[in-house]
Formats: structure tokens, C-alpha cells, sequence
């Protein structure tokens, strides 16, 4: 789980370095996507642990809710 969670956070964090580099903000809904995904299983983990954090549940929401943005992105950009 960690190593999925790094490689999330690593190609979110590639994403938005083009998207900021090129001013190609038409990437914006993959950043979103590759975000949503990452803090998904970051809650997962946090709530996984031995202790059952009110973080993990909060980040599995705004990761639903980050989910939506990106679907939004998607369906504006087409």
C-alpha cells in the first residue's frame, strides 16, 4: 500500500510540474484524477492502521469528492 501510495503522489506531482511548466491546462482533470486516487489510499492506510483516525475517514471523502471534480473536468473538456 505504502509503494502505491508513493507512486500516486509521484506521478500527481509529475502531472502538475507539466501542467505548471507548459500551460497546458487541459491536463488539469488527470492531475485531479492521479490526486483523488492518492488520497484515497492514503486514507485507506490511515484507516487501516491500528488506529481507526477521523483522518483516514476524512481523506477517503475528499477523495470522493476530488473524484467528482475530476469526472466534471472530463465531461467539460470533451
Amino acid at each position: 500500500m505504502k509503494i502505491l501510495r508513493i507512486i500516486l503522489q509521484l506521478a500527481a506531482l509529475g502531472f502538475s510540474a507539466y501542467v505548471l511548466w507548459t500551460q497546458n491546462f487541459t491536463l488539469m482533470p488527470y492531475v485531479m484524477l492521479m490526486l483523488g486516487m492518492f488520497m484515497l489510499v492514503a486514507g485507506f492506510e490511515k484507516i487501516q492502521s491500528d488506529r481507526k483516525e477521523f483522518w483516514g475517514y476524512m481523506f477517503v471523502l475528499i477523495s470522493l469528492f476530488i473524484f467528482f471534480v475530476s469526472a466534471q473536468g472530463f465531461i467539460v473538456n470533451a
